[in-house]
């Protein structure tokens, strides 16, 4: 399908417009009863359909998006058109930025916005650093006793360390460590707990409770004024804007922080995880990643590169869910108001038509020329447009660091690995992820 590359003029000239094509009921049918991913059914959709296609599994469609041109109109150019709902996760983020709309998510959004630039970023370079520095010491360790450990808690314990860091000025200590598992335990069970708020609220309780007592104690030091070793963090900025905007409560501030543990650990870690799978996969890219020497630009750019192959094929948010607030002509389609849409990363960056070997890892197509499509509605594993992650950089970052402290000095064997991916909040391995440290070749 061409890019909608069409005025708002000429799309909403009356007459222009067709429905949406529909997927037959038959195929939803069989599909619940074979019991499989909902991905596999929007994969199935479109591939008979097309990158703008209607499926019911309701009395109303809903419509799948993965058309780069119908992505870029949804995501990034007509924002309060299709706007975010109650988030899935809100459960666990409350009225964090992630979840939040309107005015409030403009307001907190601005806020948190200065410490994920260019200039916001520095402040927390040395403390991502650090945390890659404590892991290579660790895996040092391991490498030199042989044992037996879960890449994926690993990547876990990482990148929860680099975002508490960046929060209170403070390594990450075990007894933080282990209460704050509650964050990735909640976070597992949303795409199974009870419809009913409150019966979902139940289930996870005493995990909700735990996350709860660690975000007050840390406030509490916030705004006892107490930095840590690395200096002040991100939860003294929350502490701070509350002198001045009463909207920043104390529960406001332990929605933020949960958001930003949420978000700055959950997504790279299993980033990682997948790049190390990968890479056991297809060893061949470790060398190349590596091939231009340390410290050089070219190795910088072609570690990246293993990163954003990585998120192409496991995007960190595979499906961004999106209502219609009015009515519109999407690619040449019309779309009412009050119509639900599923825009799915995952799919569009597996798309043949604009990918090459899609389900192939292959990085350097990120770093030749011409290697990867250029409509920027084509790849957006952090989503595109005003409503994009906020710590894009931030994860870019922590991946890039940790990959350089780890990828030259130690290789990764793994005494099993997961058969499938499981498709909730994010992308991840269905399953431990065991191995040991070898030497790498030569």
């Amino acid at each position: 399908m061409e890019p909608d590359t069409t005025p708002d003029s000429l799309a909403h000239a009356p007459g222009t417009a067709r429905p949406v094509p529909e997927a037959e009921p038959e195929l939803v049918r069989r599909w619940r009863s074979g019991g499989g991913e909902l991905v596999e059914l929007l994969s199935q959709v479109r591939e008979r359909f097309g990158g703008v296609a209607a499926f019911r599994l309701g009395p109303a469609p809903t419509v799948l998006v993965t058309d780069p041109g119908a992505v870029q109109h949804v995501l990034a150019r007509h924002p309060d058109r299709y706007v975010k709902r109650s988030h899935r996760a809100r459960l666990l983020i409350g009225d964090g930025v992630l979840a939040a709309t309107g005015a409030a998510w403009k307001s907190q959004r601005r806020l948190l916005q200065s410490q994920f630039t260019g200039p916001g970023m520095r402040r927390y370079e040395h403390r991502i650093t650090g945390a890659a520095r404590t892991t290579a010491v660790r895996w040092d360790g391991y490498a030199r006793t042989g044992e037996t450990f879960d890449v994926g808690r690993e990547m876990r314990r990482f990148a929860l360390d680099a975002i508490w860091r960046s929060l209170t000025g403070h390594p990450l200590d075990d007894g933080t460590e282990r209460e704050l598992d509650a964050v990735a335990a909640v976070a597992t069970a949303l795409p199974t707990l009870p419809a009913d708020a409150t019966d979902a609220h139940d289930a996870v309780a005493a995990d909700l409770a735990r996350i709860d007592t660690v975000a007050r104690h840390a406030v509490e030091a916030a705004r006892g004024g107490a930095a840590g070793p690395d200096g002040p963090g991100l939860l003294h900025v929350l502490t701070d804007a509350a002198a001045e905007r009463p909207e920043y409560t104390d529960r406001l501030i332990r929605d933020e922080m949960v958001t930003l543990l949420v978000a700055g650990h959950e997504t790279t870690a299993t980033t990682l995880t997948w790049l190390y799978l990968l890479l056991d996969r297809h060893p061949a890219a470790r060398g190349q990643a590596l091939a231009g020497g340390e410290g050089s630009e070219q190795r910088r750019h072609a570690v990246q590169a293993l990163v954003h192959e990585t998120l192409r094929l496991y995007p960190s948010a595979w499906i961004l869910p999106r209502h219609a607030t009015e009515d519109d002509t999407l690619a040449g389609h019309t779309v009412e108001a009050g119509t639900d849409l599923l825009v799915c990363p995952y799919l569009t960056h597996r798309d043949p038509e604009l990918w090459a070997d899609p389900e192939h890892f292959e990085p350097r197509r990120f770093t030749a020329p011409d290697g990867r499509p250029v409509h920027p509605g084509a790849y957006f594993p952090f989503g595109i447009g005003p409503r994009a992650c906020l710590g894009l950089r931030f994860a870019l970052r922590e991946s890039t660091v940790l990959l350089e402290h780890l990828l030259p000095v130690h290789t990764l064997a793994f005494s099993a690995t997961p058969a499938k991916a499981v498709y909730g909040i994010t992308v991840r391995p269905d399953g431990p992820t065991p191995a040991t440290l070898v030497r790498p070749p030569a």
